[in-house]
C-alpha cells in the first residue's frame, strides 16, 4: 500500500516489477498499484479489476492547461492519462494476457470492484485481483470534488474459496468510500464500510 496516513505502514514503492523505462512513465501511485499487482498475482495468470475515481489528474490538467495556452498535446502524456494506463503499463512489464478492467465509478468503485470481481469469479477464473487508487490531487480540484486527501492504494485477492467471507447488505448509498477508508475497514478499525452495499467481513 502507499499512504501518508500514519496507521499504515508508508513506503516508498520501489518499482522493482518494472524495467526504469516503464517505471518513468508512472506517478508514485501508478509504482505502488503495480507493486501491489505484482504480489497478489506473482504468476501473472489472475484477471485484474483496477478502478480510480479520478485517475492520473495531473496528467490530464497539464493537457487542458496546454490547450488553454494554445500549445500541442504530448502524445505520451495523452496515453497516460487514460484510465487504463496502469493496468497497461503493467501487462507490458509482465506479458499479462488475461482479463484487466480500468474502472472509474463517481465514487462508486469499491462497489463497482466487487461486482466486477464476482463476475469473473461466477465465469470459473479462481482468483481477481482487485486494486483501488487515488493519485495526488492538484491544487485546482481542491474543494470541487472529494479526494482522500492524499495518494493511496489498497489491493485484495478475491476468490470464492472457504476463508474470511465478504457480505453485503442494504443497498445503503451512503458514502462513497475511499482506498484509505477500505485500508481502515480492512484492518478492522471499522465495522463495516458504506457504499451502494452495507460491506462487512466475516470470519473465517
Amino acid at each position: 500500500m502507499l499512504t501518508c496516513d500514519p496507521r499504515y505502514r508508508i513506503s516508498s514503492p520501489p518499482g522493482n516489477a518494472l524495467p526504469a523505462m516503464l517505471r518513468r512513465r508512472l506517478d508514485d501511485t501508478g509504482r505502488a498499484t503495480c507493486e501491489i499487482l505484482s504480489a497478489l498475482d506473482p504468476e501473472a495468470d489472475l484477471p485484474l479489476v483496477h478502478a480510480s475515481r479520478h485517475g492520473d489528474t495531473t496528467h490530464t490538467l497539464g493537457m487542458l492547461e496546454a490547450l488553454e495556452g494554445g500549445e500541442p498535446i504530448s502524445p505520451t502524456r495523452f496515453s497516460m492519462s487514460v484510465h487504463n494506463a496502469v493496468l497497461g503499463v503493467h501487462s507490458i512489464a509482465c506479458t499479462q494476457r488475461r482479463p484487466m478492467q480500468a474502472l472509474g465509478a463517481c465514487g462508486d468503485e469499491f462497489d463497482a470492484i466487487l461486482h466486477e470481481a464476482q463476475g469473473y469469479l461466477m465465469e470459473g477464473h479462481r482468483a481477481v485481483v482487485a486494486i483501488f487508487s487515488e493519485g495526488p490531487l492538484p491544487s485546482a480540484y481542491h474543494g470541487h470534488t472529494e479526494h482522500p486527501g492524499t495518494a493511496c492504494a489498497v489491493g485484495m485477492r478475491l476468490t470464492l474459496d472457504p476463508g474470511r467471507r465478504l457480505k453485503a447488505s442494504g443497498p445503503v448509498r451512503s458514502g462513497h468510500p475511499s482506498p484509505l477508508e477500505v485500508m481502515g475497514w480492512l484492518s478492522g478499525d471499522t465495522p463495516f464500510l458504506a457504499g451502494r452495499h452495507r460491506w462487512q467481513l466475516g470470519a473465517e
